[in-house]
């Protein structure tokens, strides 16, 4: 009798897992169609000179060292990382000091929501209203000018590094609102009673943000400086409608030259070759943020 139980409840587990098998499948598929293997073809392209037309030509890691070798390279490689330290620092940090200041306060979603308008533009969006305002000229002289602040003269958008300083503000812009929001469930979420034993003890002010309200919000923190920091490695539609990389590549991110050489040039090798070096600099730029990350939360446990 246990032996035919047993069978049963066997049979039942063995059912069960085919139908959760036929349920997924069909996501499966798709993540697979839509994602894998389109990766798994640029892999396959990077190794071969293809122009779209004729039949690809396998060359190795040839792409690979022409990358390593073109002129371009130092300028990408320098604007991304101009990229990435200004809208992972600036924007979170603005993004903190919105939350901090309007939570808990009358009035304070009135005081977030000028905030939060910019982002629901998209970068193309964005890149054309900041276009518009930064060209030679344009708005901003104008307000510099009216203002009698220095920079009046200065064509933004036609100079380095001020192109690309000039693409983070209003990158920063956009996303300042959308992190002040991640924070403020943040500090929705913090419990009551470790602030409210701190404010017994006299904490208030800096100090209950630096030794309670911080080290609470430090996996919220984690989570947004992560996700700015993999955003900012791919920057591109903003760069690409506002200065198209110019003048003279000057303002050139690596998502921009990988973008140039395979659907303008249409040297498809060459240009997988790129999107494979910035995938693969992503991932492991993602994965060592994160086990600083959570080796630090260990230590302070």
């Amino acid at each position: 009798m246990t032996a035919t139980t047993s069978a049963t409840k066997s049979r039942r587990s063995l059912g069960t897992g085919w139908s959760a098998l036929g349920f997924i499948s069909p996501a499966v598929l798709v993540v697979a169609a839509l994602l894998y293997a389109p990766f798994l073809y640029t892999v396959f392209y990077s190794f071969t000179d293809y122009d779209g037309l004729t039949s690809p030509k396998w060359v190795a890691l040839d792409n690979f060292k022409k990358f390593l070798d073109d002129p371009a390279l130092t300028t990408s490689v320098r604007n991304t990382l101009f990229w990435v330290v200004g809208t992972t620092i600036v924007p979170v940090a603005i993004g903190l000091l919105i939350a901090l200041l309007s939570y808990g306060i009358k009035g304070g979603t009135l005081l977030r929501l000028p905030f939060m308008l910019p982002y629901a533009l998209s970068g193309a969006g964005l890149g054309v209203i900041w276009g518009f305002i930064l060209q030679s000229d344009g708005a901003a002289n104008d307000l510099l000018r009216l203002l009698h602040l220095p920079g009046a003269d200065i064509s933004f958008l036609q100079q380095a590094p001020y192109n690309t300083i000039a693409m983070i503000v209003a990158m920063t812009w956009q996303q300042s609102g959308v992190n002040a929001l991640l924070f403020l469930v943040g500090l929705q979420s913090i419990p009551t009673p470790p602030l409210e034993a701190a404010r017994l003890d006299g904490a208030s002010g800096f100090r209950m943000f630096r030794h309670i309200t911080w080290p609470l919000l430090a996996p919220l923190t984690t989570v947004v400086v992560g996700l700015s920091l993999v955003a900012s490695l791919k920057t591109f539609d903003i760069v690409w409608v506002t200065t198209q990389g110019g003048p003279g590549r000057s303002s050139e991110t690596l998502a921009v030259t990988m973008y140039r050489d395979a659907f303008v040039s249409s040297d498809y090798g060459y240009g997988s070759a790129v999107a494979l070096v910035l995938t693969l600099v992503t991932g492991a730029v993602t994965v060592a943020y994160l086990r600083f990350q959570i080796r630090g939360q260990e230590k302070l446990r």
